[in-house]
């Protein structure tokens, strides 16, 4: 069994090459409800991206915000021009 301090120990041991790959991609995963609902205009995208920081954490609530920024109500064209 793949035990907590042998996870560390192998984190420790990545090549700093590795760690500048390694931390923008899991930024990019975690913050994936927020980017989708940025590139497909949602209306709620501060609601999503507020409730994507804690919610990074709960594979579940992470999956639902997935959903609601594929779903979610786009911006109306006068809401546009002014953000």
């Amino acid at each position: 069994m793949f035990e907590q301090t042998e996870f560390f120990h192998q984190l420790s041991q990545m090549s700093p090459l590795l760690w500048v790959a390694f931390i923008p991609a899991f930024v990019a995963i975690y913050f994936l409800p927020s980017i989708i609902a940025s590139f497909r205009n949602r209306r709620h995208l501060g609601k999503i991206f507020l409730a994507n920081i804690p919610a990074g954490f709960s594979l579940i609530a992470w999956m639902a915000l997935i959903i609601w920024a594929f779903t979610g109500k786009q911006k109306k064209a006068a809401e546009q021009g002014t953000q």
